[in-house]
């Protein structure tokens, strides 16, 4: 990312104080990271080039951006040409080595593991245009540009050996330091792959929050790694492509530093015996962005939202191909899928404010996703409607709805009407199915109905004018003698205090009536921080608010707090439905101008880049949403893309930069008892962070409005507008599949209005459960779908399919075949195949139908 001046100052006064080194062999892995994106002017191809040919004993690992050798080509054809003959060398002594080639560059912690899995694939094809005999080796990053998972995916892409150092970017954070010369990176799944750490020697530097000793091979470094036992120690910077320095320890490296790839440098060390197998947890990958910053905050619902739009449109484009026939629109998602992985940049997400061609890096992420998201949608309507073609004579309104999970739906969905529709209800088969019709504001009209949906299948419904049915009950919001609301589905009883807004029981009717609101709190779901310019700690119970019925069934209520917050005005709505597991709560919040939320970082002297306190770590101080809970001896428990992780943590409060826990909630959180028979886990429709100890509840960060990284005020510009659930369960995360209740909220079942419709075709004809499937798509007429084994400790599983496929072939990442299956056209796709937990397998049906 781009670096401020006084940064660069930094940087040239540490490497210019370098002393000689030690006689004794080391290593460094040089070269360049950026793209045309983040930071890459045309001089900078021939300028590698050209160092090369007179530094013989350089080497070059890239970090470029894919797409940036589009611009390259067009631009710069004779340094083009040059670098191309470079990285087409994929021999081990070849001066350069291309060591991350994913799309966007993103930090894969805070995105799905579809996402990931794009990133990758679309960099690769990108890469593989311009230099056809290029080889992806060794993955690694200048940014901790890491998650625990990905040992699994890089072998199922090719890679042999990965890294995890990033010595001289770590403002985002850093890997745990641990290990010696290499260990083997176990993954979730078990996966293993061998990896050079950030060694337990390898120091955070001093008077720096962006580097660690590893940055240019000092004597204290390596000294370090020799006293550790380490034989052939190897440190590392690949330089913001701009920088004009050529090899970068030249004039300050000894004789006995030698310049290598991660390949050549691995051909080393590959051999050795004994080496440690490290399972590395989700912890131990300390990282941290201005949790709570309003721009961050809807840099990531946006890029949420269109991860799930854009996976639900390739299913359902899918079914409409295997079962209407209907062309797969594969350049339409191409161009989808650029403008989210684009999107998932880590400089969009540490340095948002950031300009680039005229438009902060923000600014670029709302048209990215929303580009996306209409492809997504347009995509979907055509879909549907080919699923459920025009019946000749029939003028009945239909409706279809599909399911794009791999879990059978029986819940209440929704449906927006015309304005001048006259439905009042609706049918399936003749028969009247309980519904709830809700008049909006803006004079639209919503439908709501129990529908029962097949996994990954749909079924049709008719409008009807004149429902003759009975209210369905159980669904209501009641006052109790001591003027308490009381909201009441089959599921749960809440009693909401109608003075200041707390949740004073939340009773789970089906698990033994057990409140988890901790006894005498009076605080579950208030909302708690310290406003250091309008009176400092404030709570949104501190004075009266107003509660009101928003919504009161049969089938859906809605309560209504509204109140203010230190002067700020905010509306929480708490939404049962019924059958429900989760309890929804939206928040919005209209704050006033100039409001800063936080630590105050000017008593601490204002910001200085090298100082380690930074006043934005300090979640305590945020705008909190509180969550005390009746568990006792309380454990914590975390997803991550392919991984959940029980915490090690005692708390997660830090404020420096040499401290940083990971306490991100990626699509939830959730804390159990310490005998694992109740827990609640809480979901948040965006990543951020989390706050809990043993003397602090469980709590979701809300907001911050305070100065960031590199001096930047991290503002609040108008409304805040988030999403959360409570889901309270029996036994631990897999047992209440929490994996299952995130898929149904990201993926919400999808109604259109139709003509008409086929008969009911649902795609799943069998499936173990704690299977999901994360990805459905063609490649011309081959169907490629892939399963994940998101809670199931069981390995071997069996499937069965509604369609028919010439062959079954299983397939990596990177397409090629491990084994395969040979049908005679007769029978349905039915296979065995070992999943492990955490674990994927990638199908190709080869010629798919439905016959």
């Amino acid at each position: 990312m781009k670096r401020t001046t006084i940064v660069s100052l930094f940087f040239s006064i540490a490497l210019a104080a370098c002393q000689p080194l030690t006689a004794q062999t080391n290593y460094f892995v040089d070269g360049y990271h950026g793209g045309i994106y983040g930071h890459y002017p045309l001089w900078v191809t021939k300028f590698i080039a050209d160092s090369l040919s007179i530094h013989k004993n350089w080497k070059v690992n890239l970090e470029i951006e894919p797409e940036s050798w589009d611009t390259i080509a067009l631009k710069d054809p004779a340094g083009y040409a040059a670098i191309k003959k470079l990285i087409n060398d994929s021999s081990y002594n070849a001066p350069v080595e291309y060591v991350n080639p994913s799309y966007g560059q993103g930090y894969l912690y805070n995105i799905s593991e579809e996402s990931i899995i794009r990133q990758f694939q679309y960099g690769m094809q990108k890469l593989k245009q311009h230099f056809p005999a290029i080889q992806f080796t060794t993955y690694s990053s200048e940014e901790p540009c890491f998650t625990s998972a990905l040992p699994g995916i890089l072998k199922s892409l090719g890679f042999k050996y990965a890294s995890l150092k990033n010595p001289n970017t770590c403002w985002g954070g850093y890997v745990r330091a641990y290990g010696g010369e290499s260990l083997n990176w176990i993954g979730p799944d078990g996966t293993s792959i061998l990896t050079v750490p950030r060694y337990a020697s390898e120091d955070l530097q001093r008077r720096s929050t962006w580097q660690t000793t590893a940055w240019n091979n000092s004597d204290t470094y390596i000294n370090a790694a020799f006293k550790q036992g380490i034989q052939y120690p190897v440190g590392m910077c690949l330089q913001d492509a701009g920088w004009k320095n050529g090899p970068w320890l030249d004039g300050y490296k000894s004789s006995a530093t030698q310049y290598t790839t991660w390949r050549n440098y691995f051909k080393l060390i590959e051999n050795k015996k004994d080496i440690e197998n490290w399972r590395l947890s989700q912890e131990d990958i300390q990282v941290s962005l201005v949790w709570g910053a309003q721009v961050l905050q809807r840099i990531a619902q946006e890029v949420r939202a269109a991860e799930n739009k854009i996976t639900m449109a390739e299913k359902t484009a899918a079914m409409a191909k295997l079962y209407a026939g209907l062309p797969y629109p594969q350049t339409q998602f191409d161009e989808a899928w650029r403008t989210l992985l684009l999107a998932q940049h880590h400089d969009c997400w540490i340095v948002p404010y950031n300009m680039h061609n005229g438009k902060t890096w923000a600014d670029h992420v709302k048209l990215w996703t929303g580009f996306t998201d209409s492809i997504s949608n347009n995509i979907i309507q055509q879909s549907l409607k080919a699923l459920a073609p025009k019946a000749a004579g029939n003028n009945t309104q239909h409706l279809i709805a599909i399911n794009t999970t791999a879990i059978n739906r029986n819940e209440v969905i929704t449906v927006n009407l015309d304005d001048n529709s006259p439905a009042k209800g609706i049918s399936q088969n003749g028969k009247v199915i309980p519904s709830q019709l809700i008049y909006n504001k803006d004079s639209s009209k919503t439908l709501l109905f129990e529908a029962g949906i097949p996994a990954f299948g749909y079924h049709n419904y008719t409008l009807i004018n004149n429902p003759k049915q009975a209210a369905s009950a159980g669904t209501f919001i009641t006052n109790d003698n001591k003027g308490n609301f009381v909201m009441e589905s089959d599921l749960y009883k809440l009693v909401i205090d109608a003075k200041h807004g707390n949740i004073k029981q939340l009773i789970a009717k089906n698990l033994d009536n057990k409140n988890f609101v901790a006894e005498d709190a009076n605080d579950f779901n208030v909302l708690r921080g310290h406003f250091y310019n309008n009176g400092g700690y404030a709570k949104s119970s501190d004075k009266p608010v107003k509660v009101t019925v928003a919504e009161n069934g049969p089938l859906q209520i809605k309560l209504q707090v509204t109140g203010t917050i230190s002067g700020n005005d905010f509306v929480q709505t708490i939404t049962l439905i019924q059958g429900q597991k989760r309890i929804d709560v939206r928040l919005y919040i209209d704050y006033k101008k100039g409001i800063g939320i936080g630590e105050d970082y000017r008593q601490s002297g204002g910001y200085y880049a090298a100082d380690r306190h930074k006043a934005f770590y300090n979640d305590s101080s945020k705008l909190l949403a509180a969550f005390p809970l009746s568990l006792k001896n309380q454990k914590l428990y975390k997803d991550a893309p392919l991984d959940v992780t029980e915490s090690k943590l005692s708390n997660t409060f830090y404020n420096r930069w040499d401290s940083i826990k990971n306490n991100v909630v990626f699509n939830w959180v959730d804390v159990t008892d310490g005998d694992g028979n109740y827990g609640m886990a809480l979901l948040s429709d965006h990543v951020t962070s989390y706050s809990h100890g043993e003397n602090f509840p469980l709590a979701l960060t809300i907001q911050y409005a305070g100065v960031g990284l590199w001096d930047r005020h991290y503002s609040v510009d108008g409304p805040t507008d988030i999403h959360y659930a409570l889901v309270p369960h029996k036994g631990k995360w897999n047992e209440a599949g929490l994996n299952n209740e995130t898929i149904k909220w990201n993926q919400p079942v999808i109604t259109v209005a139709a003509d008409a419709g086929k008969a009911v075709n649902n795609f799943i004809e069998g499936m173990d459960d704690g299977l999901a499937i994360t990805a459905m798509y063609y490649k011309g007429d081959d169907l490629y779908v892939r399963l994940v084994n998101n809670s199931s400790d069981q390995t071997k599983h069996h499937i069965r399919l509604n369609c028919y496929a010439d062959e079954l072939q299983f397939v990596e990442l990177n397409d090629a075949t491990t084994s395969s299956v040979q049908f005679n056209g007769k029978q349905k796709v039915y296979f065995d195949c070992n999943i492990p937990l955490f674990g994927f397998k990638t199908v190709k049906l080869v010629n798919a139908r439905y016959q």
